[in-house]
């Protein structure tokens, strides 16, 4: 090999690497945009094979290169592992970044999930990751624990992944999100609304705004999970069959799910307008401000007990299951339908398409229920 020709080195339709019979090891890349860069590959001393990116030709010459190479085979042949020291001096912040682009934006909760780590990590987000202990990150869910013991749970979940993450990608040699402790040990909840209270919320949406006041009824109409309601969009509705479908890539499940809509669902659809999202202030992202809002229903209902807007998919079975609906049938409706592996392609159709006829019945009598006279257990404080 040499620079004359390493320059006649010609361009294919993949990249594609030549060595260099003199100094083991090392390797010119070619790319089919016709960019040629120099790679050195040894094995460290006990330890694991490296790869070493020296720079580009002609910038880099071939003689400059082997004197790099050689730099790093005497340093592989001591037992200095120069990769692995770039790694653990990578900081916090960088390595959360990868584990948003790599993981978190992939994930339905994503957003959420990366505000959490955010948070917790502020302290040591300029620190090295090697530097990361498992102490520093239980310090934090300890201290949370102190006024908000729940979302310190939550912390602890997101930071034992995270710490996972970092020790399977090499920035840690161990994974110091294993053995955190949760803050305290929650209990399921047991929390039915009646149909009395379910009516009452569904009467006290009506003193809401004209944004939320559809979002709510919806909710319980159709007794899906709050993200599905807000992130609803007119390409997933069809008005001739009464229903929206939701894909997969928008469900907890991870599978695809149709949702019939009553008569009373129908009448609480937006106007369509420019926009394919069907609740949205901006256009481009989905209404938010649900704490702010369930604020404003309980200022409305001050004789109700705590509630959250998951009770109504609970509620929802409950009743129905106790007005002799199959609770096949019911599973169904809150795309609950259980697999015991991966299913086939066939499978997940009829996962989705599967009994709507009971289903849209189910639902049909579900509304027939809430927009009965309601009763007067429930006083609106309006």
């Amino acid at each position: 090999m040499t620079d004359r020709s390493v320059a006649a080195l010609k361009t294919r339709d993949k990249r594609y690497d030549v060595s260099d019979s003199l100094r083991v090891g090392l390797r010119v890349r070619v790319t089919p945009t016709g960019i040629k860069t120099w790679v050195f590959e040894k094995r460290i001393r006990g330890g694991p094979l490296r790869s070493h990116t020296l720079g580009r030709f002609p910038a880099i010459s071939l003689s400059e290169a082997r004197e790099k190479a050689i730099a790093l085979e005497k340093e592989a042949m001591e037992g200095v592992d120069r990769k692995a020291e770039q790694i653990r001096n990578t900081t916090v912040a960088t390595v959360l970044d990868a584990y948003k682009t790599l993981h978190l934006d992939n994930l339905k909760s994503g957003v959420e999930r990366y505000r959490q780590l955010q948070t917790a990590l502020a302290d040591h987000s300029n620190k090295p990751i090697s530097k990361l202990t498992r102490r520093d990150m239980q310090a934090f869910i300890d201290a949370t624990a102190a006024n908000a013991p729940i979302h310190a749970n939550r912390y602890k979940a997101a930071l034992s992944a995270f710490g996972k993450f970092a020790w399977q990608r090499s920035y840690t040699d161990e994974n110091i999100g294993a053995g955190l402790s949760n803050a305290v040990r929650e209990k399921p909840r047991d929390r039915v609304l009646t149909l009395d209270e379910i009516r009452a919320i569904y009467d006290a949406a009506e003193f809401l705004s004209p944004l939320w006041t559809p979002i709510v009824r919806l909710l319980i109409l159709t007794a899906q999970r709050r993200s599905d309601i807000a992130h609803l969009r007119w390409s997933e509705v069809e008005l001739e069959k009464q229903r929206f479908t939701l894909p997969a890539v928008r469900t907890k499940s991870g599978r695809a799910h149709i949702v019939h809509l009553s008569e009373a669902a129908l009448v609480e659809l937006p106007e369509q307008g420019e926009w394919d999202l069907l609740f949205t202030t901006t256009g481009n992202s989905p209404v938010s401000g649900f704490s702010k809002m369930k604020r404003e229903l309980d200022k409305l209902l001050p004789d109700l007990e705590p509630w959250r807007f998951h009770d109504f998919r609970t509620s929802f079975a409950t009743v129905m299951a106790e007005s002799g609906a199959n609770e096949g049938v019911v599973d169904r409706i809150l795309n609950h339908a259980a697999t015991g592996s991966a299913a086939s392609a066939v499978a997940r159709v009829y996962n989705m398409s599967s009994q709507l006829p009971q289903r849209a019945k189910v639902l049909d009598d579900w509304a027939a229920l809430i927009r009965q006279r309601k009763s007067n257990v429930v006083k609106l404080a309006v």
